[in-house]
C-alpha cells in the first residue's frame, strides 16, 4: 500500500482496523457465544490532574460521532481473510455489514470543575457512558481511549511536535533488539494520536531491517493494532483482553468457575493452538492456575479437535489448558514474583515445554532488559508488548521536561444486568464496583500484596521529570 508519510494521517479514527488485534478476536467469540448480551463499560482517567477544556471536549465529540461513518473496506476484508485466519467466515460477514452507533450507545458528558461559564477554555472531567449489546459496542473502547489522547495534546498540552519520533522509536528498537528482545508494539490506546504510532512503528521497523542485517538476537513480532500491521503487509499481534473473564464472570456470577469457563469458550471459538497466550491476572494469578491446570472439556463446535482412534470426536481433552496454551501475559504486580509463580506451577504440574511469558505493563528498555534475564533463568521464553513508552514519548518543547502522557481506562462495567470488575494482581488496577470486588475477594481467597512500582497515576512519569535520553 502506498502512503504519504511526509503529512499526518488524518486526525481521529477512521477505520475499524485501528483498534487492537484482540478487540476484533473477542468481538468473534462475543458473536458466536454471547449475541444478545446487554452490557455497559465504564471511563476512568487514573491522572485526574489532566483535564479537558470544553473546547477539546467539542472535538472529541465531533470524533466520537464520526465513528459511526466507519466501514468495513474490500480491502481491509481481503487483509483479515490473509492474516487473519482464526477468524470465522461468519464473523467476517458481520463485521462487512457492522456500523457503529455512537448516537444511540454513547453519552459522553462534560463536568466543570468550577462554576459553569460555557467558556471554551473552562476546564472539566469527562465521563463517556457505554451501553449496548456486547457484540455492538466492545470495539469503542480502543477509538475512545486515543480520541481522548488526541484530544488532550492538541488542545491542552500542545508544547511538542513530532520531530524526531521516528529516529526515537528507532533507537530504542535498536537497544532493544541488540538486548535479544523480542518485542511487539502495543501502543494504540494511549498513543498521542494515529500519526505518531505510524511515525514509531515505521521506526521500529527499520531498526528491525538493520538488525536483521546486523544479526542481532533480538526480533520485532508485530504490531497489536490491524490498519498498521495492514498497511506494513505484517499479521497483526496479541492476546485476550480481561474483557472476556469479566464479561463471563459476570454473566454467569460463578466467579469459582468463571476463568474456566472462558479459556473453555476461548478454546471453543479458535481451537487449541491459536491465540495462545492466556491473560493471568482479571481475578488474581492464583485463582487463574487452578482453572489452568484442569483438563480441556470442549465444547461441541470446538475446531481442530484432534479426533479419536475411532473417528469419533472426544468431549474431554487429555491435556489441561496450561499444556496446551503457548504461554501466558504478565500484565500487573510484581514481573519477578510472577515469574517465580510460574516456574513453581508449571513444575508442579510436570510441564516441561519452553513456554512464553508476554510482559505488558508499563514497560520501558530497562525494565525489558531485566525481565528478559528473569524469565531466561527461570527456562522461559519472554516477549514484550511495548506501548505507551513508544507512542506517547515526548518532551515539551519550551523546557525539556517529560510531556507526561494520560493514564486512561475504559472497562467494562456490566453484563446482563451485574456488575463486571477485574482485581488483577495490583490493587490500583482494581477496577468496578468495590463491594462485588470485596465479595469476589473474599470468596476466591484473594491475598492483597504490596509492590513499588504499582503506583498508577504516575506510570509514565511526572510533570517535572526529566526527557527521556
Amino acid at each position: 500500500m502506498d502512503f504519504d508519510w511526509s503529512t499526518p494521517f488524518p486526525e481521529g479514527v477512521i477505520s475499524f482496523l485501528d483498534t487492537d488485534l484482540y478487540k476484533l478476536t473477542m468481538q468473534c467469540a462475543v458473536l458466536k457465544y454471547y449475541p444478545d448480551i446487554a452490557v455497559t463499560y465504564a471511563f476512568t482517567n487514573r491522572t485526574p490532574e489532566k483535564k479537558l477544556s470544553r473546547k477539546a471536549f467539542s472535538w472529541l465529540c465531533k470524533q466520537i460521532s464520526k465513528l459511526g461513518n466507519i466501514s468495513l473496506s474490500d480491502d481491509e476484508l481481503r487483509y483479515l481473510k490473509t492474516h487473519c485466519k482464526y477468524l470465522s467466515p461468519p464473523y467476517l460477514e458481520f463485521l462487512k455489514e457492522f456500523r457503529l452507533k455512537p448516537r444511540e450507545q454513547l453519552n459522553p458528558t462534560f463536568h466543570p470543575v468550577g462554576p459553569d461559564t460555557g467558556a471554551e477554555d473552562e476546564l472539566g472531567d469527562i465521563h463517556i457512558d457505554i451501553r449496548g449489546k456486547w457484540v455492538d459496542t466492545i470495539l469503542y473502547e480502543i477509538p475512545l481511549l486515543a480520541l481522548t489522547s488526541e484530544a488532550y495534546f492538541k488542545f491542552m498540552d500542545t508544547d511538542w511536535n513530532y520531530d524526531g519520533q521516528e529516529e526515537k522509536a528507532y533507537h530504542k528498537g535498536v537497544q532493544l533488539l541488540e538486548a535479544g528482545c523480542i518485542l511487539s508494539e502495543f501502543g494504540t490506546r494511549r498513543r498521542r494520536d494515529y500519526h505518531t504510532q505510524a511515525l514509531v512503528f515505521r521506526g521500529l521497523v527499520k531498526a528491525s531491517k538493520d538488525a536483521q542485517k546486523r544479526d542481532l538476537p533480538g526480533k520485532l513480532s508485530g504490531t497489536s493494532n490491524v490498519h498498521l500491521a495492514m498497511r506494513f503487509n505484517l499479521p497483526p499481534v496479541g492476546t485476550v483482553a480481561h474483557e472476556w473473564f469479566m464479561g463471563i464472570a459476570a454473566i454467569t456470577n460463578d466467579y469459582v468457575k468463571a476463568t474456566e469457563e472462558a479459556l473453555r469458550r476461548w478454546i471453543g471459538c479458535f481451537g487449541e493452538g491459536v491465540l495462545g497466550i492466556a491473560l493471568t491476572d482479571t481475578f488474581g494469578t492464583p485463582a487463574f492456575l487452578k482453572a489452568f491446570s484442569k483438563p480441556i472439556d470442549y465444547l461441541p463446535d470446538t475446531p481442530n479437535i484432534p479426533l479419536l482412534d475411532d473417528g469419533s470426536r472426544p468431549t474431554r481433552s487429555s491435556r489441561t489448558y496450561a499444556e496446551v496454551y503457548a504461554g501466558v501475559r504478565q500484565d500487573s504486580g510484581d514481573p519477578a514474583s510472577f515469574v517465580k509463580m510460574m516456574r513453581d506451577f508449571y513444575e508442579s504440574q510436570g510441564i516441561k515445554d519452553k513456554k512464553t511469558i508476554v510482559f505488558s505493563d508499563s514497560l520501558n528498555i530497562e525494565k525489558c532488559i531485566e525481565y528478559k534475564r528473569i524469565s531466561e533463568e527461570q527456562g522461559f521464553q519472554p516477549t514484550f508488548g511495548v506501548g505507551t513508552f513508544l507512542t506517547n514519548d515526548f518532551v515539551q518543547l519550551s523546557t525539556g521536561k517529560k510531556s507526561v502522557p494520560l493514564n486512561i481506562v475504559i472497562k467494562l462495567s456490566s453484563a446482563a444486568g451485574n456488575p463486571a470488575i477485574k482485581i488483577s494482581d495490583n490493587i490500583g488496577k482494581n477496577t468496578g464496583d468495590s463491594a462485588k470486588v470485596a465479595e469476589v475477594k473474599q470468596l476466591l481467597g484473594y491475598v492483597e500484596k504490596e509492590w513499588a512500582g504499582g503506583d498508577e497515576t504516575s506510570r509514565w512519569g511526572k510533570a517535572d521529570d526529566a526527557a527521556n535520553p
